[in-house]
């Protein structure tokens, strides 16, 4: 019980603060011993505010309907996320340069007499890759079955690393019935093949 005493005299105090806070100040007594009321500049503006109305918003019917300028606040947007994360397949497979397409890299070097053999690929930026047989290289193709099937990637794979050229393959495992598809890509594209005199 000795507890709550304190709150219950501060709670008190606060109260009285509050409504002594809300009066209009009283100047001290003047010499003829009557106080009198002073009137604060804030009280001036109240009063002009309280006597002009407050100026009516011109709101017109389409501001109700959503649009690009208007937008619900409360409308939600998950199935969109949704629709986004389906699209987006996370590949379940290490990918040499899965930044850029087989078109984009440039082949540069052949080492046959390593065992197993490998190729140097460079990409747009200038840097150098080394693959060999067996390793998927590039951008993947989405793939997806059906209107509702599930998506899933397509990559080319190093098939064979012959003296002047990489044989690269692309199968579709949902789709034995169709041939994979071949690449070749040079070492020396036609047009820079250095001529030896």
């Amino acid at each position: 019980m000795r507890a709550r005493r304190p709150i219950v005299a501060m709670l008190a105090g606060a109260c009285l603060c509050v409504s002594a806070c809300a009066q209009e100040p009283v100047a001290p007594a003047s010499k003829s011993g009557k106080s009198r009321r002073v009137r604060t500049p804030d009280a001036g503006v109240a009063d002009a505010a309280a006597e002009s109305p407050l100026p009516q918003p011109d709101i017109q019917e389409n501001e109700w309907v959503e649009s690009e300028r208007s937008r619900d606040p409360f409308r939600s947007y998950e199935n969109l996320f949704v629709d986004e994360a389906r699209n987006r397949v996370k590949s379940q497979r290490a990918v040499v340069l899965d930044h850029f397409s087989l078109d984009e890299l440039k082949l540069v070097g052949i080492v046959l007499r390593a065992n197993p053999a490998m190729a140097m690929l460079v990409d747009p930026t200038g840097k150098g890759h080394t693959v060999r047989r067996g390793q998927f290289v590039g951008k993947a193709e989405v793939v997806q079955k059906g209107q509702r099937g599930v998506a899933y990637e397509l990559n080319w794979r190093v098939d064979l690393i012959r003296d002047g050229d990489v044989i690269f393959v692309r199968e579709d495992p949902q789709n034995p019935d169709v041939p994979s598809a071949t690449k070749v890509l040079p070492l020396h594209p036609e047009g820079n093949v250095a001529h030896r005199g």
